[in-house]
């Protein structure tokens, strides 16, 4: 329906600026109600990573929706048909404020979740999310036709949607969650929404007046051709790669670099920055220089951060995968931008944008975990942007081009297939061959502008390198599912007489979750954070004499380690959200603590809070928070009515046991100012070995009781040294409705 006429004559800065600000005030409130959600639902299911990726499909889907409605409405009705139409789209969307979950939710107490969660999402805010979710597109259609001089390529005005969600992305863990609680978001959010719907209608009146004033009847007489099939799927492709490769990139880091709070924030901001920069003016100078650019750094990005990761500190690790990242994706949204349409295939374009990054979520988030047993979705994608690069079109046009360019990879291939099968003692060739592979990679800049070549000896390199890393680890077993990859590697140690003894690590990604020696006479001995040194082991011996019937609960198996302290008088029940950890832990080809200890020791799957809702009340003498994704404790485990959940579970003189080792983050700062809001008495114990013991490491623990006689045997116990837990660090209260990670960043 695009009708050009005579009257093009317009050049406002104000058109500019309405529609502009349109865009830019849609997309903040698209970025910012994602995670507002996704913290409202956190206590009403849990923290396990469904819950979030189901939250991410449902967005996914509600913008391809939202693009599809804007598609349609364009191409199918006048512009005053369009106006009317969205008018009342608008005006049922008000129905569904203020944002807030639907009256008397219950989750479903058996099965999944998943459709339950979509139904109420779609409840909830699925009516003003869809109608954010139309503006992108919308907008920029109309403006194409209100009569500007930049009317006949509006594309440039996307650079203020991703500007919004730029800032939406940085502002809400910065400045909204450290000074907002929830249903502020809530209110907040509902009054930027009607803001937005003003904007609309401001757009809206500006069409229909040049519309009006305009001489429809003059139509355009240029003929453009129909979109073909091949266009519609370089696009497709496009957009998918850097939307899969933005995921992988994420869990790539949290399992194999850092697992450090709010590090997505990097790989997205940089991923929003490539949309800033080639919808921009800056592109055609910009493309071509990402284009070099891209090849030179792949020779140190996989040399040092595939072939030999450990010379590298994690942040120069960390550094050289975004740079190549960014890369990749200014490439391919590059590639993108230059072979976009006219404006009468506007909505098109972006309907195909919006498809493939659905199509992207739902890869990493559905396939993957149950095809690959570790992130390698990753390095295809990474080996995709390189297919992408100019030149692979003309690369396919003949046969005899692309098999050449094809050929070099593939006898690399063979030779390493044969050197593998030929090879026993990899150790003693390590080194060897990671010299070969750091001069293949060098070879590789050779082939910069022969994309399929590129491309294929990149794959071959990576994952060569993946599996030399794997045979090198001594991976015993190694499995993934939505909670990460677990995996057990098989060790040496050198035991107290000097002779080598094996010993078996559960990690989850690059967090150590547990160990065990194996030999018979030290199998029983809990290691690592649990050790008989460390605090739990002070605490089983300092109530050695009146916990012979204590009911005990756990939350977080790991290897089960802990169970080693149960006394055949004891119930024990351990809670743990990820079954394949259960499936581990029980397994003796990996781990006997529970087949040696375990004998009265009930297991519960599940979330920690949703499983304890469903135990009697002053329930357990003892209960032990160790509950961790990664190196992270679930927020919605920490905040007071978590607290206040768990000693609503315990006895009057019941202990709870925080186990609060991190890396990044100071956890005994929000128990601290728990104990003191709640009237708790706390000790706290920052725990590191006086000796050189194998398997046994600093970790941090905190106890807490109603009553500070409770804890009298550990506060006089010479055993080590338990400190009172300080009074307040000033920071605001942590509940289900607020939460701040930067407040306890060490």
């Amino acid at each position: 329906m695009d009708n050009s006429t005579d009257v093009k004559t317009d050049r406002s800065l104000s058109l500019i600026l309405l529609f502009a600000m349109t865009l830019f005030v849609s997309a903040s409130l698209m970025f910012v109600i994602q995670p507002m959600f996704g913290k409202i639902l956190l206590p009403l299911l849990g923290g396990s990573p469904a819950v979030w990726n189901t939250c991410m499909v449902f967005y996914q889907t509600i913008l391809f929706l939202g693009y599809l409605y804007a598609h349609v409405l364009s191409m199918r009705f006048s512009h005053h048909q369009q106006i009317l139409i969205h008018a009342i789209v608008i005006l049922v969307s008000f129905l569904a404020l203020p944002l807030g979950l639907p009256d008397n939710v219950v989750p479903p107490t058996e099965g999944n979740p998943a459709f339950w969660l979509f139904w109420i999402l779609l409840l909830a805010i699925g009516l003003p999310f869809f109608m954010v979710s139309t503006t992108g597109p919308l907008i920029q259609k109309w403006f194409a036709n209100v009569g500007h001089h930049t009317s006949h390529d509006p594309y440039y005005l996307y650079v203020a949607s991703n500007i919004g969600s730029l800032l939406a992305l940085l502002s809400y863990p910065f400045l909204l969650e450290p000074n907002i609680g929830l249903v502020q978001q809530k209110t907040f959010w509902s009054i930027g929404y009607i803001v937005l719907c003003l904007f609309i209608a401001g757009c809206a009146f500006a069409l229909w007046k040049f519309q009006q004033s305009a001489d429809s009847s003059v139509a355009d007489s240029r003929e453009e051709p129909e979109l073909s099939l091949s266009t519609r799927l370089h696009w497709l492709v496009l957009a998918f790669v850097p939307s899969s490769l933005l995921l992988g990139l994420n869990n790539f880091i949290s399992t194999d670099i850092a697992s450090v709070p709010l590090l997505w924030i990097i790989p997205l901001t940089l991923y929003l920055l490539s949309f800033v920069i080639v919808f921009s003016k800056w592109n055609g100078k910009t493309h071509p220089l990402m284009v070099k650019l891209q090849p030179i750094v792949l020779l140190p990005f996989i040399a040092y951060s595939f072939i030999n990761p450990a010379v590298l500190p994690y942040w120069l690790d960390l550094g050289l995968h975004l740079l190549a990242f960014f890369l990749a994706v200014m490439v391919c949204h590059g590639e993108l931008v230059k072979s976009r349409p006219s404006t009468r295939h506007l909505t098109t374009f972006y309907l195909i944008m919006s498809f493939a990054g659905m199509l992207g979520g739902m890869f990493n988030t559905f396939v993957a975990p149950f095809v690959f047993n570790a992130v390698y979705e990753y390095p295809l994608m990474i080996v995709a942007a390189l297919l992408l690069r100019p030149g692979m079109k003309t690369a396919f046009t003949g046969r005899k081009q692309w098999l050449l360019q094809a050929t070099f990879p593939m006898l690399l291939i063979i030779v390493g297939i044969v050197v593998y099968a030929c090879v026993d003692d990899w150790p003693a060739y390590f080194d060897t061959l990671g010299v070969a592979l750091i001069l293949l990679v060098g070879l590789t800049y050779a082939f910069r502008n022969q994309p399929i070549t590129l491309a294929l000896l990149t794959g071959a390199l990576i994952f060569f390198t993946m599996g030399l890393h794997g045979l090198m680890s001594n991976t015993l077993y190694q499995e993934r599912t939505f909670f990460g990859v677990l995996s057990v590697r098989e060790n040496v140690l050198m035991d107290e007489q000097g002779h080598p003894e094996k010993y078996h690590e559960l990690f989850h990604g690059t967090t150590k979750h547990g160990a065990q020696r194996l030999a018979a006479n030290v199998s029983r001995t809990p290691l690592t954070y649990y050790s008989v040194p460390g605090p739990m082991g002070q605490l089983f011996k300092e109530y050695d004499g009146v916990d012979q019937n204590w009911t005990v609960g756990v939350v977080g198996l790991g290897a089960g380690a802990l169970t080693c302290y149960a006394k055949p008088g004891q119930n024990w029940t351990q809670y743990e959200i990820d079954p394949l950890v259960v499936k581990i832990a029980s397994d003796p080809k990996y781990f006997t603590y529970l087949s040696q200890c375990g004998q009265n020791t009930t297991m519960q799957v599940g979330d920690a809070r949703l499983s304890l809702l469903k135990e009697p009340d002053a329930k357990f003498d003892l209960l032990v928070m160790d509950a961790f994704s990664s190196d992270a404790v679930p927020t919605h485990l920490l905040t007071q009515e978590a607290l206040a959940l768990y000693f609503k579970k315990l006895k009057p003189n019941g202990l709870l046991a925080f186990h609060i080792t991190n890396r990044h983050l100071a956890i005994k700062k929000v128990l601290a100012d728990h104990a003191k809001n709640l009237h708790f008495d706390g000790l706290l114990q920052e725990f590191k070995p006086k000796e050189e013991m194998p398997l046994v490491v600093a970790t941090d623990w905190v106890v807490m009781a109603k009553n500070s006689a409770t804890l009298e045997p550990l506060r006089v116990s010479s055993s080590g040294n338990w400190q009172k837990l300080p009074l307040s660090f000033d920071l605001k209260p942590w509940t289900d409705d607020f939460t701040n990670i930067v407040s306890i960043w060490r």
